[in-house]
């Protein structure tokens, strides 16, 4: 009886990837991961705003230094969720249920071994490595205790971000929005108790965002080993041969490559932006946080597509392919223009919440201002750079993770440097890139398309 109702439900989630209605099966899908992207950038900015009431700059400076190796980390959960995703989705779209199970019990437990080594590492060298990434005398000791912490909940980090990507390939896009809304939450409410009722601080962040990775990680591993899903994370099911590793790895390293280059251009960026003092990398991080409200909803936008579009690309299916994209874009475009205006607009109370010092606020509110600059491209950005990982066209997604953050972006940051050497121009060289990017994004999808579906009637 389990099984049948267990095969119902997975009927009925492929239902709606293979004959619903094109704007359901994008807003079903994409609606969710928008949601879970907002609960990421919900729990982020709490960590700067509460930390932000102890009315120390330093520290919330320190946790801006520290995020680049936060982000590193995610970028293996990444690797592993969306080149999962992208493998599993057109397993299922060819109907191959079983190379679907070998692929997420691989990503799991790999992911894993990855982030238990990842966490002894950092505990090691925590303290050059901060160094490294560009803290200051003055916000050395916050930022190793950040980190410090954080790196205990690494491997938790990891799972997270690897299941709720995998599990939107099986059309559980509610249950990995529920994953992500449980952890951050969790994390929403213990800062304030930590950060400022336990007088821990920066401390108290930390240990509240290894608690929202735990219980995130726990409730996605529940839905894995329950009868509701199709994957699975058992270690018969381990399998990297056949092409599954190589698959995987295919699209999962282009994808995690933007973020590892995001990690690296902000530790460039941070280091860059001290010579101005460490109030213009606080207001530096607080920018790119008010920033962060635009690109992760844009991002749930392009990842919640992903999975379907991966669906009718593994079905053979040219036509909804591509009624799905162009409802895709036409979307993105909208949300983009109004999340432009809002965070133009309402730049000085957000930045205003989280830095009180004077000269912290006035970077901080000129930086978000520059930033949103490419607000009205990125939503067809990030949709067609999931429209290319959909295909599991390789050199692609590799060419365009590796142009954002780093072929196009640390060349135009460093000649800005070079040539300017002032805060604001610093920060223009993010908007110049995005709008390149975008370029880069639309040309290479047409190749794409153009070679991949070349066979498909």
């Amino acid at each position: 009886m389990k099984d049948n109702k267990k095969n119902n439900k997975n009927d009925n989630t492929m239902e709606i990837f293979a004959n619903a209605p094109v704007p359901k099966a994008v807003m079903v899908n994409v609606i969710p991961s928008i949601i879970s992207m907002l609960m990421v950038l919900v729990y982020n900015l709490a960590d700067t705003f509460f930390i932000g009431q102890t009315k120390n700059a330093y520290m919330v400076a320190a946790v801006s230094v520290a995020t680049p190796a936060f982000l590193f980390f995610m970028a293996v959960g990444m690797l592993f969720g969306i080149g999962g995703t992208s493998f599993i989705s057109r397993m299922l779209g060819e109907g191959n249920e079983k190379r679907a199970k070998n692929a997420s019990s691989f990503c799991f437990w790999t992911g894993l071994t990855i982030g238990v080594v990842s966490m002894v590492l950092i505990w090691i060298f925590v303290k050059p490595l901060c160094i490294r990434i560009g803290a200051s005398p003055d916000t050395l000791d916050y930022a190793v205790q950040y980190l410090a912490i954080v790196a205990a909940g690494i491997p938790f980090l990891i799972l997270s971000n690897i299941f709720s990507n995998i599990i939107r390939a099986e059309g559980n896009a509610r249950k990995a929005m529920m994953g992500m809304i449980i952890g951050n939450m969790l994390n929403v409410v213990l800062d304030p108790i930590m950060i400022l009722g336990f007088g821990w601080n920066v401390a108290g962040a930390a240990v509240a965002t290894v608690l929202g990775n735990v219980f995130s990680s726990v409730f996605y591993l529940a839905h894995l080993l329950s009868k509701n899903s199709i994957l699975s994370i058992h270690p018969k099911d381990y399998k990297a041969k056949e092409r599954i590793a190589l698959d995987v790895f295919a699209i999962g390293v282009p994808a995690s490559l933007n973020s590892v280059l995001l990690s690296v251009s902000n530790i460039i960026i941070n280091n860059f932006m001290m010579q101005h003092g460490d109030m213009a990398v606080a207001g530096l991080g607080v920018a790119m946080k008010v920033n962060m409200i635009v690109v992760m909803l844009l991002i749930g936008l392009g990842t919640g597509i992903q999975p379907l579009l991966g669906y009718c690309f593994g079905a053979r299916n040219r036509k909804r392919y591509l009624d799905v994209l162009k409802f895709s874009c036409a979307l993105a475009l909208g949300l983009s223009l109004v999340m432009t205006v809002f965070c133009y607009c309402g730049a000085g109370p957000l930045v205003r919440a989280f830095l009180e010092d004077a000269e912290a606020f006035s970077y901080g509110m000129s930086f978000a201002r520059i930033f949103i600059y490419s607000g009205p491209i990125l939503g067809l950005l990030f949709v067609f750079i999931n429209a290319i990982q959909s295909t599991g066209a390789a050199l692609p997604s590799l060419i365009l993770s590796i142009s954002r953050q780093g072929l196009l972006y640390l060349p135009i940051l460093l000649a800005m440097n070079a040539v300017f050497h002032t805060p604001k121009t610093l920060v223009m060289a993010q908007p110049i890139t995005d709008y390149l990017a975008t370029a880069l994004a639309v040309v290479l999808f047409a190749v794409t398309y153009k070679k991949y579906f070349k066979e498909i009637k």
